[in-house]
């Protein structure tokens, strides 16, 4: 009698081979982009880094930037993050009009102050505000305007050092740049920006954009005329 010899079917690894090869291009992947981050977060100041004294949360807004007649009866202060889309928006839909109704008839003087809240890039872009506003107060506002012009996503890290230093050498002129890139590199100012923020969250601000008439929040900073209604009533007192 002659024997049969069973033969095993011949074992397929294309898919082990497949899915491995899958893993390991994900792993690489979430390493690059780790590696990213990480580049992404090197210069980038942290509240918990920033120390001082926080007890005094009351506005001095001797030191805020500011633009209009200091004689004007009514003060307004806005928070914002320059991070912040909406606060972008503001600034697009309303800023020309409020100049012209408000700063420019010598009714209000318009203060800004940093709720900078979104990220850490959010408190260095902060800091080369208020770097630029101690050397000039009209510069200042030339890179609010041009920042929020050029403001990327909200979800990424963008208000990097290098964004940042490129973007003012290229963009503000008039102040000493050198100063500048040294007050942004050792965070000359991120105490100044984070006691705006800790005076603001003691005021009950709670997101961006917010605006205060005289010491009163205002609860929706896209309402122009209740803005209108509550600068009037001020002017009439």
């Amino acid at each position: 009698m002659t024997e049969r010899k069973t033969v095993g079917k011949k074992k397929d690894y294309t898919m082990p081979i497949i899915i491995t090869g899958i893993i390991i291009v994900f792993l690489a992947f979430a390493v690059i982009v780790k590696l990213q981050h990480s580049s992404e977060l090197k210069g980038l100041p942290n509240y918990t880094q920033i120390k001082g004294d926080f007890t005094k949360l009351d506005i001095d807004y001797d030191k805020q930037p500011h633009k209009g007649d200091a004689a004007a009866k009514v003060k307004v202060v806005e928070f914002a993050d320059f991070k912040c889309p909406m606060c972008k928006k503001w600034e697009e839909q309303f800023m020309d009009k409020f100049q012209k109704d408000f700063i420019d008839t010598g009714k209000v003087q318009l203060y800004f102050m940093n709720y900078a809240f979104i990220d850490r890039d959010s408190i260095l872009a902060a800091s080369a505000g208020e770097a630029i506003a101690k050397q000039n107060n009209d510069k200042f506002w030339e890179y609010y305007t041009k920042l929020f012009a050029n403001q990327g996503d909200e979800k990424e890290i963008w208000a990097t050092q290098k964004f940042i230093l490129n973007f003012v050498k290229k963009n503000i002129s008039g102040i000493d740049y050198n100063q500048f890139e040294k007050d942004l590199k050792n965070n000359t100012y991120g105490y100044d920006v984070k006691l705006d923020y800790k005076i603001a969250g003691h005021l009950g601000v709670n997101g961006t954009p917010q605006l205060m008439v005289n010491g009163k929040l205002l609860p929706n900073a896209f309402d122009y005329n209740a803005i209108k209604a509550a600068i009037e009533q001020e002017l009439a007192k």
